[in-house]
């Protein structure tokens, strides 16, 4: 069993109903939340919108590898909407984002899979509801 750190985040449709929807999907086919932040509300990073995000982050318990978490985070992700992923640094609105932050203390260096997040200390919008989980 291996501590995983999730971060998500929407900022289309009914937001906080994404987010909870996608907490349900990822205790069912990832593993055991642990525990979950509260909901944030920041402004997009990145990007300009007039769409706001919610943001959250989870603790999970999971068998998997790095490799079937990103897959399986991504199946979530269009199964609640998202048609299309940020690439090279373009990003736009979006009804779900699941990022892996960190996965025990592997350190994973692929073109498609950096672990631990590259960007994460960069975004105030993912360490807040992260640091929450992390102190309890």
């Amino acid at each position: 069993m291996t501590v995983v750190y999730l971060s998500l985040g929407s900022n289309l449709g009914h937001r906080r109903l994404t987010i909870w929807r996608a907490i349900r999907l990822i205790e069912s086919q990832i593993g055991t939340v642990v525990r979950r932040s509260s909901y944030h509300e920041t402004k997009p990073w990145g990007f300009q919108s007039v769409h706001p995000f919610i943001n959250a982050a989870v603790c999970v318990e999971t068998t998997m590898t790095p490799r079937q978490l990103l897959e399986k985070t991504q199946q979530i992700e269009r199964e609640l909407g998202r048609k299309t992923k940020s690439s090279k640094g373009v990003y736009h609105d979006r009804p779900i984002d699941i990022d892996i932050l960190l996965y025990g203390d592997r350190v994973v260096d692929e073109d498609d899979l950096k672990i631990p997040h590259p960007l994460m200390y960069e975004r105030e919008f993912v360490m807040l509801p992260l640091q929450e989980i992390l102190e309890h």
